[in-house]
Order: C-alpha cells, then structure tokens, then sequence
C-alpha cells in the first residue's frame, strides 16, 4: 500500500498537482476497455485505481471507469461496446487490447481461437470509428507481452511485435493518440531483466500485472492522457 501511495503522490508531482494557478479541466468520463489485464486493474493496486487515485490526488473529478472482461478479445470488444462504454458517454477510451487475439492460437484444443492480423485490423477500425462516431476521443495501446524474456525468444514475441505494427498503423491512419504499451515494455524488460526471467518483473505470469506492472502501464497512460490536453490546456 504504501508503494502505491507514493506512485500516487509522484504521479502527482509529475503532472503538476501542486499548481494552483491553472484552473481544472472540464470533468472528463475515462473507460479503460480490454481484458482480463483491464478486469484486474480496478482492483486495489490496480494501474486503473491508480489512475483514478492520482487523478483525485491532483484535484480533478475525472470520472474513471473500467470496463476489462476476462478472454476478451477484438471481436468481443466489438459485442459489446454498446453496452458497457457508449452507454457512459465517456470522453476518452483507452482500448488496451490484442493479448488475447494472438495468444488464444495456444488453446485451440480448448476450442479457442486466436484472431487473425486481418480480422484484427478490421476489428479495431470498427470499434474506434463506433466509439468516435459517439463524440468520444480514443487512446489506442498496442499489447504488452505474452512472457518477459528480453531476447525475444518468448513464443509469441514475433506475432505480438505483428499485431502491435497493426496497432500503431491503425493509430497512424486514423488519427488517433497510441500509448505504446509493447514498445515500453520491451525497452523496460531489456534493461530491467537481466537474468532473462519469463515473469515477475512486471507480471506475474508473463502476461498480468504485478504491482511495478501496474505502476508502469499506470505511468505511461497517464502520460497519454497529458497529450490529450487532460491535464492543462494544450498549446
């Protein structure tokens, strides 16, 4: 907990909550959409709750929502976007999806299946132009890492380095801000892991977060959100 706080308080001091002299932005409705990484990111600890903790911290009544379900995966984003993010008329979406779309080719004997890069472009295209058609602004994350090996010898680095290229072309095209979650975690586990673990440097099990996890991922939407103007007027 007391980890925590002093992300809280950084993140703070970072985004300048000790100004007074500029005025608070208009209250913002922030949904966080994706998986079970999401789905585990409201809970104490969670990059979500930390997120909305520094928010509080610095002053702003930003309303702060998750909306991560377990196995979820592009087409699925897609169902049920309606319901559980344009019914809350957000002001800003961060789609923070794509683990799931590579890593479910592992469990087809499950009756799983992966999403192919085409049906993953086409998904993404889909739900940003459904979400901005709503009058809201999309912050879109490339997928983070399916293992933590730092020489890309995990098994999927190469699909997810392919997936994350599609992410970054969609943003490119369509205009949108990118928090490029895969490239910071590469360059983060190049330095930071230096045994070549699979897990617990920023995960637990390769894939979800522990707590330098989610002050990590934490960390880099919030500065994502200061390049949307979130913070103080841009320029």
């Amino acid at each position: 907990m007391k980890r925590i706080l002093v992300v809280v308080v950084l993140l703070a001091v970072l985004f300048g909550c000790t100004s007074r002299e500029s005025a608070l932005r208009s209250e913002q409705r922030i949904v966080f959409f994706g998986d079970s990484i999401t789905e585990q990111g409201v809970k104490p600890g969670g990059y979500v709750t930390i997120i909305r903790d520094s928010l509080a911290a610095m002053g702003y009544r930003h309303e702060v929502i998750g909306a991560g379900i377990s196995g979820n995966k592009i087409t699925d984003l897609l169902s049920r976007a309606e319901k559980d993010v344009l019914t809350k008329k957000p002001s800003i979406v961060f789609i923070y999806i794509g683990i799931n779309d590579v890593w479910h080719f592992e469990f087809a004997s499950r009756g799983l299946s992966g999403t192919t890069k085409e049906k993953f472009e086409e998904g993404l295209k889909k739900l940003i132009d459904r979400i901005q058609s709503a009058g809201a602004k999309v912050i879109l994350c490339t997928p983070s890492v399916i293992g933590e090996k730092n020489d890309g010898s995990n098994k999927y680095d190469a699909m997810l380095d392919a997936y994350s290229a599609v992410s970054r072309q969609v943003a490119q095209e369509t205009g949108l801000a990118l928090c490029d979650l895969r490239k910071a975690f590469t360059e983060y586990l190049r330095i930071n892991n230096p045994a070549n673990a699979e897990k617990d440097i920023l995960t637990t099990d390769g894939v979800h977060l522990n707590d330098a996890g989610n002050r990590f991922v934490a960390e880099k939407m919030m500065i994502a959100l200061d390049g949307q103007g979130l913070f103080f007027p841009q320029k």
